[in-house]
């Protein structure tokens, strides 16, 4: 009677439930929805609870507000992680914001790299990025120390006195 959805993807069979609840703590009803998922051969089951405090939210709608917001924190941790987004000591609200902003822009850039390299390359991660762009830029660097310290050899050895 509370089954909304079910599917059949390749061996699995996920399904939406949504029964009407209330929590025993406090007396608002809240908008719950139960994701299960069945493996057709092996009939293990995995579950997952999403709720809210919004009643009138339809279901699919409430599982795709999950999977923005599971989103928001994975993108969230990348700029932390990857970009430096804990690293910045600042205390003015425009210093925090420009970084948060410099981070969370790094992270979208990154995974539009990550994007056109992994054609070429699937298992290529976000590190090995960093890694690839870091080199170029050191070699870039070495380049032109080395050409600046050959010119100046040059120009020394072979300069008229």
């Amino acid at each position: 009677m509370y089954l909304k959805a079910t599917t059949v993807e390749g061996r699995s069979r996920p399904a939406s439930i949504r029964p009407p609840l209330l929590h025993k703590e406090f007396p608002q009803a809240l908008n719950v929805v139960i994701l299960v998922k069945t493996n057709l051969q092996t009939h293990a089951t995995a579950h997952v609870i999403l709720f809210s405090s919004d009643l009138e939210l339809p279901y699919n709608q409430l599982k795709d507000y999950y999977g923005l917001r599971f989103q928001i924190e994975f993108n969230f941790r990348d700029a932390k992680q990857y970009w430096g987004l804990e690293d910045f000591m600042n205390i003015t609200e425009t210093a925090v914001t420009n970084a948060a902003h410099l981070s969370l822009f790094m992270v979208n850039v990154s995974y539009h790299f990550l994007r056109d390299v992994r054609q070429s390359d699937p298992v290529c991660s976000l590190l090995d990025l960093k890694a690839r762009f870091r080199a170029d830029k050191y070699v870039t660097e070495t380049i032109k120390c080395f050409r600046k310290s050959r010119s100046q050899f040059y120009w020394r050895r072979f300069s008229p006195r």
